[in-house]
């Protein structure tokens, strides 16, 4: 079995160890993946992936992994979270693929090194584009076992007109024009997160700042160019779960939908892709659901996580 290094983590209890020799247009890149194993003698794991301003912080959805008894892994993708360096843009990419190669080392680690045989992929937000993108066509897609997506970012949220005219024009300039920069509000989002604000975590705001990180035109032509990708219809072949909130909300200042609702995706552009990505999709709505799911309320992440057991059990990922 080969042998990988893990040095303690930023969070207690964890480990880390970082993914070299990544290929990037804009220098060195490494990914970094992050550990807590459990008591169980299986062999069952779990691949967390993160989402845009993002980087992994929730260590209740480690707790509820591990209690199920899987392995629990996350990955923070280059220039997010632990993997971001001097060099880089934060969070900022040209071409998706270079996310499915971050997540290819990782699953290559958890079978070589980590003697799993059983993997959950499990992706929140643009994080869900990407597993989607690797359980479809990823090198070691067949060490998938199952994918569960928590709100994944399956198309822009933009009204009709915009979508129609002002994506491709965006994504035209993304190619000659990577760098620059789409105008954005600050976010209602981040605000409903933050214990600083009116959420209840605390995380790095240096790594995920509460108005979010400069968009892009490069970035927003890689994101389009994935989506027309999951447009065309996907072709997972092992189970899939897609988890999103019951409504979406547009809310220009904060008010309490911002604590029950997604502030960030349109749930009816999930609704109707998730049924694309492969032939055994169960598309589960959760009542007064956020954009992270497993950071909504108390009462309502719970409803998430035994939705989520329920179907780890129905597919024999846990007990």
């Amino acid at each position: 079995m080969q042998q990988t290094s893990w040095t303690p983590d930023v969070l207690a209890g964890f480990e880390q160890t970082t993914l070299t020799g990544l290929t990037a247009a804009d220098g060195p890149a490494d990914a970094v993946l992050v550990r807590r194993r459990c008591n169980s003698a299986d062999s069952k794991a779990v691949l967390y992936v993160h989402g845009y301003v993002d980087y992994f912080f929730q260590t209740h959805l480690a707790d509820f992994y591990n209690q199920a008894g899987l392995h629990f892994y996350a990955l923070d993708l280059r220039r997010h979270g632990r993997s971001l360096r001097g060099h880089q843009l934060p969070n900022h990419t040209s071409d998706i693929d270079e996310y499915l190669q971050d997540v290819d080392a990782a699953v290559n680690v958890l079978r070589t090194a980590e003697d799993i045989d059983w993997l959950l992929l499990n992706g929140h937000s643009t994080g869900g584009l990407v597993a989607a993108l690797y359980a479809h066509r990823g090198p070691l897609r067949s060490a998938v076992s199952a994918v569960f997506l928590n709100s994944p970012f399956l198309d822009m949220n933009l009204p009709a007109w915009q979508q129609r005219f002002l994506e491709p024009l965006l994504a035209a300039l993304g190619r000659w024009f990577a760098q620059l920069k789409i105008p954005a509000t600050a976010s209602i989002y981040g605000q409903s997160l933050h214990a600083d604000h009116h959420g209840e975590w605390r995380y790095n705001t240096d790594w995920k700042p509460v108005a979010g990180f400069p968009i892009f035109a490069g970035w927003f032509r890689s994101i389009h160019r994935a989506h027309a990708e999951v447009a065309r219809g996907l072709s997972i072949e092992c189970p899939v779960l897609v988890m999103c909130a019951q409504r979406s909300s547009r809310p220009t200042q904060w008010c309490d939908d911002a604590m029950r609702t997604d502030v960030v995706l349109n749930v009816a552009d999930i609704q109707r892709l998730a049924r694309s990505l492969g032939s055994q999709v169960t598309l589960v709505g959760i009542e007064d659901g956020m954009h992270d799911l497993v950071l909504s309320q108390p009462r309502v992440r719970a409803r998430v996580f035994a939705e989520l057991k329920a179907w780890l059990v129905t597919i024999g990922g846990a007990q």
